[in-house]
Protein backbone atom coordinates (compact mmCIF):
# COMPACT_ATOMS: atom_id res chain seq x y z
CA UNK A 1 0.00 0.00 0.00
CA UNK A 2 1.29 3.44 -0.91
CA UNK A 3 1.51 5.97 1.89
CA UNK A 4 1.58 9.73 1.93
CA UNK A 5 3.57 9.82 5.17
CA UNK A 6 6.88 9.93 3.28
CA UNK A 7 6.02 12.93 1.07
CA UNK A 8 9.19 15.06 1.06
CA UNK A 9 7.28 18.32 1.54
CA UNK A 10 4.54 18.37 4.11
CA UNK A 11 1.45 20.24 2.93
CA UNK A 12 1.04 21.31 6.56
CA UNK A 13 4.36 23.16 6.51
CA UNK A 14 3.45 26.11 4.28
CA UNK A 15 -0.29 26.18 3.73
CA UNK A 16 -1.45 27.51 0.39
CA UNK A 17 1.98 27.71 -1.27
CA UNK A 18 2.37 26.09 -4.71
CA UNK A 19 4.75 23.34 -3.54
CA UNK A 20 2.48 22.53 -0.61
CA UNK A 21 -0.53 22.42 -2.96
CA UNK A 22 1.24 19.88 -5.19
CA UNK A 23 2.09 17.79 -2.10
CA UNK A 24 -1.60 17.91 -1.17
CA UNK A 25 -2.52 16.67 -4.69
CA UNK A 26 -0.03 13.83 -4.21
CA UNK A 27 -1.64 12.93 -0.89
CA UNK A 28 -5.08 12.98 -2.58
CA UNK A 29 -3.76 10.54 -5.21
CA UNK A 30 -2.46 8.15 -2.54
CA UNK A 31 -5.69 8.28 -0.53
CA UNK A 32 -7.84 7.80 -3.63
CA UNK A 33 -5.67 4.76 -4.38
CA UNK A 34 -6.51 3.38 -0.94
CA UNK A 35 -10.19 3.46 -1.96
CA UNK A 36 -9.98 2.42 -5.59
CA UNK A 37 -6.76 0.46 -6.04
CA UNK A 38 -5.19 0.93 -9.47
CA UNK A 39 -6.42 4.38 -10.51
CA UNK A 40 -5.69 3.63 -14.16
CA UNK A 41 -8.11 0.70 -14.15
CA UNK A 42 -11.12 2.13 -12.29
CA UNK A 43 -14.41 0.70 -13.62
CA UNK A 44 -16.84 3.19 -15.20
CA UNK A 45 -18.99 3.13 -12.07
CA UNK A 46 -18.36 1.63 -8.64
CA UNK A 47 -20.28 1.63 -5.38
CA UNK A 48 -18.94 0.98 -1.90
CA UNK A 49 -21.35 0.11 0.90
CA UNK A 50 -20.37 -0.26 4.55
CA UNK A 51 -22.61 -0.74 7.54
CA UNK A 52 -23.37 2.48 9.39
CA UNK A 53 -22.47 4.84 6.55
CA UNK A 54 -24.01 6.09 3.31
CA UNK A 55 -23.26 4.34 0.04
CA UNK A 56 -20.25 5.92 -1.68
CA UNK A 57 -20.32 6.18 -5.47
CA UNK A 58 -17.42 6.71 -7.87
CA UNK A 59 -18.28 7.44 -11.51
CA UNK A 60 -15.85 8.02 -14.35
CA UNK A 61 -16.76 11.13 -16.34
CA UNK A 62 -13.95 10.93 -18.90
CA UNK A 63 -10.68 9.13 -19.60
CA UNK A 64 -7.66 10.22 -21.58
CA UNK A 65 -4.18 8.79 -21.92
CA UNK A 66 -2.75 10.55 -18.87
CA UNK A 67 -5.85 11.70 -16.99
CA UNK A 68 -9.15 10.45 -15.64
CA UNK A 69 -11.96 12.73 -14.49
CA UNK A 70 -14.35 11.27 -11.93
CA UNK A 71 -17.16 12.16 -9.56
CA UNK A 72 -17.22 10.95 -5.98
CA UNK A 73 -20.45 11.32 -4.01
CA UNK A 74 -22.94 9.90 -1.53
CA UNK A 75 -25.88 9.19 -3.95
CA UNK A 76 -28.81 9.63 -1.54
CA UNK A 77 -27.44 12.96 -0.32
CA UNK A 78 -25.69 14.15 -3.50
CA UNK A 79 -23.36 16.03 -1.14
CA UNK A 80 -20.53 16.36 -1.10
CA UNK A 81 -20.12 15.85 -4.80
CA UNK A 82 -16.46 16.05 -5.68
CA UNK A 83 -15.18 16.32 -9.22
CA UNK A 84 -11.63 14.99 -9.30
CA UNK A 85 -9.03 14.98 -12.07
CA UNK A 86 -6.43 12.23 -11.68
CA UNK A 87 -3.05 12.79 -13.37
CA UNK A 88 -1.72 9.25 -13.79
CA UNK A 89 1.76 10.18 -15.01
CA UNK A 90 2.41 12.66 -12.18
CA UNK A 91 0.55 10.66 -9.49
CA UNK A 92 -1.64 13.62 -8.53
CA UNK A 93 -5.37 14.01 -7.87
CA UNK A 94 -6.95 17.46 -7.91
CA UNK A 95 -10.43 18.43 -6.72
CA UNK A 96 -11.96 20.51 -9.52
CA UNK A 97 -14.36 23.40 -9.06
CA UNK A 98 -15.11 27.05 -9.55
CA UNK A 99 -12.47 29.51 -8.48
CA UNK A 100 -8.87 29.10 -9.46
CA UNK A 101 -7.03 31.08 -6.81
CA UNK A 102 -4.51 29.15 -4.76
CA UNK A 103 -6.55 29.59 -1.56
CA UNK A 104 -9.74 28.28 -3.24
CA UNK A 105 -7.87 25.30 -4.70
CA UNK A 106 -6.27 24.70 -1.29
CA UNK A 107 -9.66 24.66 0.49
CA UNK A 108 -11.27 22.34 -2.08
CA UNK A 109 -8.38 19.88 -1.98
CA UNK A 110 -8.15 19.88 1.83
CA UNK A 111 -11.84 18.90 1.86
CA UNK A 112 -11.16 16.08 -0.61
CA UNK A 113 -8.12 14.92 1.37
CA UNK A 114 -10.02 14.76 4.66
CA UNK A 115 -13.08 13.14 3.04
CA UNK A 116 -10.94 10.42 1.42
CA UNK A 117 -9.30 9.70 4.78
CA UNK A 118 -12.73 9.55 6.44
CA UNK A 119 -14.08 7.15 3.80
CA UNK A 120 -11.09 4.82 4.20
CA UNK A 121 -11.45 4.90 8.00
CA UNK A 122 -15.15 3.98 7.64
CA UNK A 123 -14.11 0.93 5.62
CA UNK A 124 -15.08 2.03 2.11
CA UNK A 125 -13.31 0.28 -0.78
CA UNK A 126 -14.14 -0.05 -4.44
CA UNK A 127 -13.65 -3.60 -5.74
Amino acid sequence: MRTDALAPVSWRARPQGFVALMALYESNYVRLGWLAGDLGAIPRESVSAVEGDCELRLRIVSRARYTTCLELTYPPLALPEMHVRVYHDAHLAEAQGAGGSTSERWTRNMLLNKWLEYCVERGHRFA
